[in-house]
């Protein structure tokens, strides 16, 4: 005779999809495209003997403290300051996304009413490992930040691996998680292999490649484009939710 389902295994529960704690949690890494304004903010006030490229020129370059040499390159860039805000406030968002997104949110792509049931671990475990990689994605990027290139740490280095590292994984989890519960899943997938790819083709090639720029973008653009996907689905599905839930309570007054 078997014997009947624990209640742990059987009883299922509903993610909320209407608190400020997931709202936030959205916008938080949707925030991360301030990135590309700063960017081309900054890139526009170079100030090197040339102008910078983005096919040759390092994400870093932008972020470097000092007018000069730097491992072979010229750099110059007035508005260093703001491109190292750009990467701590980035960090920030995906930090603060990993913290107030829950496991179970992320597990249902915040579909507003459905059903998460605690025996099947394998898209928990999936869901947790999506935070957990954001999360060190976001410090990576904090590190990056707070220690530019030519301050001669080995801290800024480990940061830009441990964005790109983690920020391609987790959007390749979140990709598999998410597929049948958006369409966008296959573009966050897509987004991570990219990512995947070009930091893999970084390792092989030491960044000796014709257009180091290029492949430097093929690494940490997905990451942020991604990131900001995952959270305009969130921050779409949550503020429709709010939205019923209030007009309800309206109908009922």
């Amino acid at each position: 005779m078997s014997s009947a389902p624990s209640t742990a295994q059987s009883v299922a529960f509903i993610p909320d999809t209407t608190s400020t704690r997931q709202y936030i949690g959205a916008w938080s890494v949707l925030s991360v495209l301030q990135y590309f304004a700063a960017e081309a903010a900054v890139i526009g006030a170079w100030a090197g003997p040339r102008p910078y490229d983005l096919r040759t020129g390092y994400i870093s370059d932008l972020g470097a403290i000092n007018c000069g040499v730097f491992d072979g390159r010229e750099v110059c860039s007035p508005l260093n300051w703001l491109m190292n805000a750009s990467f701590v406030v980035q960090g920030l968002g995906m930090l603060l996304g990993a913290l107030l997104l829950s496991s179970g949110l992320l597990r249902v792509a915040a579909l507003a009413g459905a059903r998460v049931r605690p025996g099947r671990r394998t898209p928990w475990l999936a869901a947790v490992a999506v935070r957990v990689l954001t999360g060190t994605a976001g410090a990576g990027t904090v590190i990056v930040g707070l220690v530019p290139e030519d301050v001669g740490s080995g801290w800024h280095f480990a940061g830009a691996v441990m964005y790109f590292i983690a920020g391609a994984v987790a959007l390749l989890v979140l990709g598999f998680l998410w597929l049948r519960k958006t369409a966008l899943a296959w573009f966050i997938l897509a987004c991570g292999t990219v990512s995947a790819a070009a930091l893999v083709t970084g390792g092989l090639t030491g960044m000796q490649v014709p257009e180091p720029g290029t492949l430097e973008r093929l690494m940490g653009y997905p990451v942020t484009v991604g990131m900001a996907a995952a959270g305009l689905v969130i921050a779409q599905r949550v503020h429709r939710h709010r939205k019923q839930v209030r007009v309800a309570a309206g109908q009922r007054l």
